[in-house]
């Protein structure tokens, strides 16, 4: 006997206009930004500028593959893709997780070689440069902040945005060492710090992505707990078969066989039984999507493999 808990009006995933329009205003802001920092970084000849608009880049990528993923959730299921395409927003997490590391690296080499052979870099453009990027950064990293941060996307993209917002603050301390010292080599040493931002933010974002892909148990849910809670009803004798995962961010579910006492066949108690159970696990686990199988004691010899 398996019964599923019935979500009708029951919102996951990200699929708010409003979220959409705060995305669309960040990501033509910084593209918008993103041109003219090229064009500064190669005339002034620095690699944190570089770096920083490399950066902005990713960024400008993230948010339009968070705005894809977005679309994507947004579609019915179907026969064969039978939870839709939820997941794309954890798919977009894990490919901005990537980005963020093939960046990184890219940056660690050049920086690097500009240790050994410091070249001239320009320290008054660098400045200013550095500090609209601030203003920019900090006006996207405020819009993001509005939108619905549960979501692994959009994490993704706000990771990548404020790490940029970091690098530019490093940036622009760079050039005012420039500008006071003449030690070019500041500007190297920000590009350093950047990558250690940038290889932070992707360890987070593929560390919760990877739980959600592998179909690891969601962090606030302790299947021992569970067990335990489950046993707590009357009439459960044993679990089995017990299973959590995640579907997309905020979307949690479960499975298990119940083994419960032959009268609740009987006296029709396993309806109740059900209610009493995923009424449980959404109070104390705030798990709404939970599928059971209720059997009788003697149902165990009829499965193979159970665990």
């Amino acid at each position: 006997m398996g019964a599923d808990h019935d979500h009708a009006g029951h919102q996951h995933g990200v699929s708010a206009d409003a979220d959409r329009r705060l995305l669309w205003s960040s990501m033509a802001l910084l593209a918008a930004f993103m041109v003219g920092e090229v064009v500064v970084a190669i005339t002034s000849g620095s690699l944190a500028l570089l770096s920083d608009a490399a950066h902005m880049l990713s960024d400008v990528g993230a948010i339009a593959a968070a705005l894809w993923a977005m679309r994507l959730a947004a579609r019915p299921a179907s026969v064969v893709w039978t939870y839709g395409f939820k997941r794309a927003e954890i798919l977009t997490a894990a490919i901005n997780g990537i980005t963020l590391l093939v960046v990184a690296g890219m940056l660690a080499v050049e920086a690097v070689r500009r240790l050994f052979d410091p070249p001239e870099v320009a320290g008054g453009p660098v400045l200013v440069v550095a500090l609209v990027g601030c203003v920019i950064n900090v006006i996207a990293v405020w819009l993001l902040a509005k939108a619905n941060r549960s979501s692994l996307n959009v994490e993704g993209a706000y990771q990548h945005i404020l790490t940029d917002l970091y690098g530019f603050i490093g940036t622009a301390i760079a050039g005012v060492v420039i500008l006071w010292t003449g030690w070019t080599p500041a500007d190297t040493i920000a590009t350093l710090v950047v990558v250690v931002l940038m290889l932070h933010a992707a360890w987070g974002l593929l560390k919760q992505s990877g739980r959600v892909l592998l179909e690891g148990a969601p962090e606030h849910v302790d299947l021992d707990e569970v067990r335990a809670c489950l046993l707590e009803v009357e009439h459960i004798v044993d679990v089995h078969d017990l299973h959590a995962w995640t579907i997309t961010s905020d979307l949690p579910a479960l499975t298990a066989h119940l083994v419960v006492g032959d009268g609740c066949f009987r006296d029709g108690h396993a309806a109740e039984l059900l209610a009493e159970v995923q009424s449980a696990l959404q109070e104390r686990f705030d798990v709404e999507h939970s599928t059971f199988q209720i059997e009788p004691r003697d149902h165990a010899a009829t499965e193979h493999g159970m665990h």
